[in-house]
């Protein structure tokens, strides 16, 4: 599946837009910085037309790598991510909160 993720920012609020090659519509990760070294990633929404193409996934996989290139640590307020986080524990370097 191709997909791109662009990034939009608007002072401290911004998301991650996942585009899907063919698609129309856009998945998104929605956060908030609270500081240059803090985010906190609180929704993650795709579309019923993007369901079953890993779309949520990959915009979780961009987040964390993001973090780990930006230096920065994510607070999974976002089910969906909390949950990839519980499923992932080469995450806990950037995810906070981790308790395994």
């Amino acid at each position: 599946m191709d997909i791109k993720i662009t990034l939009e920012e608007d002072g401290s609020k911004g998301r991650y837009v996942a585009h899907v090659a063919g698609q129309a519509d856009t998945g998104e990760m929605t956060f908030s910085r609270i500081s240059p070294t803090r985010v906190i990633v609180d929704h993650t929404g795709v579309p019923d037309s993007l369901k079953g193409m890993g779309v949520g996934s990959a915009l979780a996989r961009h987040v964390v790598a993001q973090a780990r290139e930006k230096g920065f640590t994510i607070v999974p307020l976002c089910p969906f991510l909390k949950a990839q986080a519980e499923r992932h524990a080469d995450w806990d370097d950037v995810i906070e909160g981790m308790k395994r």
